[in-house]
Formats: C-alpha cells, structure tokens, sequence
C-alpha cells in the first residue's frame, strides 16, 4: 500500500507540470520579457511623441516663412498683374511660366523686356510664328506697360531699365557714333534707317525709337538683336549710342534733300542716272540747234 501511494505520488507529481527547476527558469524569463516589452512601448512612445513636437513645431513657424519667401505684390504690380491676367495669360501662362506652342516662360526676362515689347506694340501679338513680329500701335499706354513690367519683374526679376524718360542725358554724341558704327551699323546702316537680314527679317529703323526703347532693345536683345549687357557696352556708353542716334534724328541735311540717308552707294546711284540723262538730254539739244 505504501508503495502504491508512493507511487501515486510521483504520478500526481509528474502530471501537475514540469520539473522545479523549469519553472523557476520559467519565473525569472518573465520579468525579462517583460522589461523588453516595457522599453519598447517606452522608445515607441518617446518617437509619437518626438514626431507631434516636430509637427507642431513647423505648423508654427512654416507658414511665415513661407510668407516671407513670397512678399507681397506691390500697387503697381497688381495693377500689372490685372492687364497680364486679361491680356497675356492666354499665350505666356497665367504664373509667365509660357504655354507650349504660344508662347516662352517670361520669368527672368525683367520689366525692360516687357516694356520694350508692349510699348512698340509688338505684343500682343497676332501672329506669334511669323518670322518676325513688326512694330504697330500699341494697345497699351506707356503707364501700362510699366505696370506690367513691374509685375513680370516680381515675379522672376531681369533686366530693368533706369528711371527717367531722358536716358541720352550725359551722352557723348561723338563717342557714340564711334559705338554704333562698330556694334549696330552692321545691321542698322549707318543712318539708323534698319537694313534686311536673312530668312525674311530684318534690322527695323531706329527712327520712331525713344530713349528707353532704344535702351531696352540693347539691355534685352529683342527678336534677331544681340544683347549688350553692361560688360558688353557699360550704362555710359548706352547713353552714349542713344545720344548719337537721336542726334540723327534731330540733325537737317543742309545741303538739300537727303534721300533718306541710305548711304552713298543709292545717292551715288541718282546721281549717277540723273547726271547721264542730263547729259544725253543736254547733247540732244545741243544736235537740234546745230
């Protein structure tokens, strides 16, 4: 009997679960995982909460500098931007940021550019493909098209010209004769009169220009024409140019009709078939009366 309940014993022992020393390893993994498990829902905890102070932080402080980034219009500006808007928007983007196939980006080109382009009327244009877009009368008065030259300039900066309508003012007249001839005779003639080029275009006649047209024209490079930036030609010398050719302008042709100051090959031309039909004319008389 006892060995039976000795041995009932060691069943019972043996059903209720492992060994001592199984459960005891048992008792002190637990505290372990549990000591991970708690670190782990502390770093979790540690980064949500990192995560909403950065957040908070850049809703605070993102939108003003974003405000700064982007100032706001000035008068003249918005009022630019309303003539743009009905005007410009449909060929050059509503941002000038250029529509494919209409019209290039205008950021960057600079009010002087837009100014030159709006007051000799070329824009807008009505047939932007053409080989070359002709002067015309413009849409705009000069007021406006500085308006809208002072939003362009917001918008991506550029070229800008001086203030002041008399640009010429300090120009030397003798030294810009010697610039022109060397950097715009070329294509312009000497007589400011234009001259053809290639491919249907050609250098238009410097004769309706005013001061800051004729200034625009050198900073921005218009169409077929250079740019003269102030390394290629210095403010100075600018003036200068713009002095000389509105001096052409001004000055008279004393000894008679000038025959549009082409140059002497067309004057040599008349004179040439004038003096032989004279000439012939006189000889002919002169057979008559013998």
């Amino acid at each position: 009997m006892t060995k039976v309940e000795d041995m009932t014993f060691d069943d019972s022992a043996g059903a209720a679960g492992p060994p001592r020393e199984a459960r005891r390893g048992r008792l002190l993994a637990s505290p372990v995982r549990r000591s991970r498990l708690r670190r782990r829902v502390f770093a979790g905890l540690r980064l949500v909460t990192a995560l909403a102070i950065v957040g908070g932080i850049y809703t605070a402080f993102a939108p003003g500098s974003q405000a700064e980034d982007t100032p706001k219009l000035t008068e003249a500006a918005q009022l630019g931007k309303r003539l743009y808007d009905q005007s410009c928007a449909t060929c050059h983007g509503p941002n000038a940021q250029g529509v494919q196939g209409r019209g290039p980006s205008l950021i960057g080109v600079g009010s002087a550019a837009v100014e030159f382009q709006v007051e000799t009327g070329r824009m807008p244009a009505a047939r932007p493909q053409q080989a070359q877009v002709e002067r015309k009368q413009p849409m705009f008065t000069t007021e406006q098209a500085q308006q809208m030259g002072a939003y362009v300039q917001e918008l991506g900066g550029g070229p800008q010209l001086p203030s002041g309508d008399n640009l010429r003012e300090g120009g030397d007249v003798a030294k810009g004769g010697e610039l022109f001839r060397v950097n715009c005779a070329s294509c312009h003639a000497f007589s400011t009169n234009g001259g053809a080029l290639s491919s249907g275009k050609f250098a238009p006649s410097l004769e309706p220009t005013t001061d800051r047209q004729l200034y625009a024209a050198m900073l921005t490079g218009p169409q077929n024409m250079p740019v003269f930036g102030d390394n290629q030609l210095t403010p100075q010398e600018k003036r200068d140019i713009i002095a000389y050719v509105q001096f052409q302008k001004q000055d008279k042709d004393p000894g008679g009709f000038g025959l549009g100051r082409y140059g002497p090959v067309p004057e040599g031309l008349v004179i040439f078939l004038v003096g032989m039909v004279s000439i012939l004319f006189v000889t002919l008389w002169i057979a008559g009366k013998s």
